[in-house]
C-alpha cells in the first residue's frame, strides 16, 4: 500500500482521535506476519491522568485487523487481554478464532496502558532497546521499582480506573456502521466491567471469556488462589489417581525430582491446569513416576513449553510484571497483611499449590488506593455472554456464577458452561467458544452448556 493510502486508511481508523489527541499513525512494523497481514494500527495520546488533561500524556497502541472480503461487513469487536500485565500481542495466536467467532467483524485490539507498545511504568527499564527489551533484567528490577515510588503519583496512575477511561476514549471513535461488541478475557472482563462503569460505551453486546469474581470476593481473590488450584486439580483427577499422586509425593528424595520444572510437582501440575490435554496426562505421568519411568514426564514438559511459546508473549510482548504487582497488590488481594507463613500453612496439605499468594507477600511495589469504583458493577449492561468452564484454574467457576448473578440486576445475562473447560476458552476449547458466540451475535439461543472431550 502506498503511503498516501496508508495514511487515508489510518485518518479512517480514528478520525476524530487523529485531531484531537495528536494520534501518530504508521505501517504495522510486523504485518508480514501471514496472520497480521493487512493490518493497520495507530498510537494515541492520551493523559496519565484524565481528571488532569492538560497535564502529562501517555502513549496507547492498538491495532486493527479488517474483516475478511468474504463475509458481509457486520461491525467490529473490541478485544481487551487479560493480565493485568498481557498485551495486546497475546491475543494474536486466537485470531483465526476470534474470525470464526466473529465473521464479518473488525478486531480491534488496544494494548493496555503499562504493557505492550503502549507507555510502560517503568519506560527506561521497559524500553525496548533496554538489556531485557520490554521485560526486565536482573539489575533491572531495583531502579524500577525505585522509579515507582520515587513517582507515586504516576505509578498510580496505571490504575484499572485510568486505562478504563483509556478504553472510553478509544471506543468513542468506534465505527458505528454496524455492531460494535466488546469482547474481554480474564482480567479483560474486570477491565470490561469498570470500562462499562465510567463510560458510556453503546454497546451492541458484551462477551465476557473467564469472568473474574466480584472485587469485593473474601473467597476467590488472589491471595487464596492455591486454594483454587487445589480444588481443580482434586475435581481433575479420579480417586485412585488422586491416592496414588499423594504417596508420589509422600516419597523423600525421588530421582524424577530432577525432571520437574522447578522440582515442585506441586507447582507443575497446577500449571498444566491451564492446558486441558496436557492436564489430562496427570494420571498416566503420577503412574509412570511412580514406576521410575520420566518419559511421559519429560514428553509433557517438553509440550508445556512449546504451548507457552505458542502464547504470543515472547519477546517485547511478555507480560509486564510491574503492572501485574501494582494491581494486584493494590485492587485484587483481600489480604494485604498475609505473611508468608499463612501462605505456607495453606499450602502444607495442598495437592496443587500457585506461587502467586506468595508473590504477594514477597512483593514490594507501591499500592495505590481503592477508588469509588472498586467492587460496584455498572448501573446497565448490553447483552451479555458469559463463557466460562468448571475446570478454570483462575477465575472460578463458582466465583463466575456468584458475579453472573450481581450483574443479571443490570441487564440481560447469558451464562454458557464449558464442561471441563479451562481458562482462556477461545484457546482451549475453540469449538464450544466459536459455537456460543455465534449464536450470540446472530440473536439466537445459546445452549447452556458445552463438553470438551473427555480425556482419552
Amino acid at each position: 500500500m502506498g503511503r498516501s493510502a496508508l495514511w487515508a486508511v489510518l485518518l479512517l481508523f480514528l478520525p476524530a482521535i487523529a485531531c484531537a489527541s495528536a494520534t501518530k499513525t504508521r505501517a504495522c512494523e510486523d504485518g508480514a506476519s501471514p496472520i497480521l497481514r493487512g493490518s493497520h494500527c495507530a498510537t494515541v495520546d492520551v493523559p496519565l491522568r484524565h481528571a488532569d488533561p492538560s497535564g502529562e500524556q501517555i502513549a496507547l497502541f492498538l491495532r486493527r485487523i479488517p474483516a475478511s472480503a468474504e463475509a458481509p461487513k457486520r461491525g467490529e469487536v473490541w478485544l481487551l487481554s487479560g493480565g493485568p500485565g498481557e498485551s495486546g500481542a497475546s491475543l494474536y495466536p486466537l485470531i483465526a478464532t476470534y474470525q470464526r467467532a466473529f465473521p464479518g467483524f473488525d478486531l480491534v485490539i488496544p494494548d493496555h496502558r503499562g504493557t505492550g507498545r503502549s507507555s510502560r511504568i517503568c519506560p527506561v527499564q521497559e524500553a525496548p532497546e533496554s538489556p531485557e527489551g520490554t521485560g526486565l533484567a536482573g539489575a533491572e528490577w531495583g531502579p524500577c521499582i525505585g522509579s515507582m515510588y520515587a513517582n507515586l503519583q504516576r505509578t498510580s496512575a496505571f490504575s484499572i480506573t485510568e486505562a478504563a477511561h483509556d478504553i472510553g476514549i478509544l471506543m468513542s471513535q468506534a465505527h458505528r456502521s454496524g455492531q460494535v461488541l466488546l469482547y474481554g478475557v480474564s482480567y479483560g472482563t474486570q477491565l470490561a466491567l469498570r470500562s462499562l462503569q465510567v463510560n458510556e460505551l453503546h454497546l451492541d453486546g458484551l462477551i465476557l471469556d473467564g469472568l473474574v469474581p466480584p472485587e469485593s470476593t473474601e473467597t476467590w481473590d488472589l491471595s487464596r488462589r492455591t486454594a483454587l488450584v487445589d480444588q481443580v486439580g482434586r475435581q481433575s483427577m479420579d480417586a485412585p489417581g488422586l491416592q496414588q499422586y499423594r504417596t508420589l509425593l509422600a516419597a523423600k528424595d525421588g530421582a524424577w525430582q530432577n525432571d520437574v520444572p522447578g522440582g515442585d510437582l506441586r507447582r507443575f501440575f497446577a500449571a498444566l491446569l491451564s492446558f486441558p490435554t496436557l492436564r489430562d496426562r496427570m494420571p498416566k505421568i503420577v503412574q509412570d513416576l511412580s514406576e521410575g519411568d520420566t518419559r511421559t514426564l519429560a514428553a509433557t514438559v517438553r509440550d508445556w513449553n512449546a504451548a507457552l511459546a505458542q502464547l504470543g508473549q515472547g519477546g517485547n510482548n511478555q507480560p509486564a510484571l510491574p503492572l501485574v504487582m501494582l494491581i494486584a497488590a493494590s485492587e485484587n488481594n483481600a489480604r494485604p497483611e498475609l505473611s508468608l507463613e499463612t501462605v505456607n500453612e495453606e499450602a502444607k496439605d495442598a495437592l496443587f499449590v500457585s506461587p502467586i499468594p506468595g508473590l504477594l507477600v514477597s512483593g514490594s511495589v507501591p499500592r495505590y488506593p481503592r477508588d469509588a469504583w472498586f467492587g460496584k458493577t455498572p448501573d446497565t449492561l448490553p447483552r451479555t455472554l458469559i463463557l466460562q468452564g468448571t475446570l478454570d484454574p483462575n477465575t472460578a467457576y463458582a466465583g463466575a456464577q456468584e458475579h453472573a448473578a450481581l450483574l443479571r440486576r443490570s441487564g440481560p445475562v447469558t451464562f454458557h458452561t464449558v464442561d471441563r473447560g479451562a481458562h482462556l476458552l477461545a484457546l482451549v476449547a475453540p469449538r464450544c467458544f466459536v459455537a456460543a458466540v455465534g449464536s450470540f451475535i446472530n440473536g439466537e439461543v445459546v445452549s447452556e452448556r458445552c463438553a470438551e472431550p473427555a480425556p482419552r
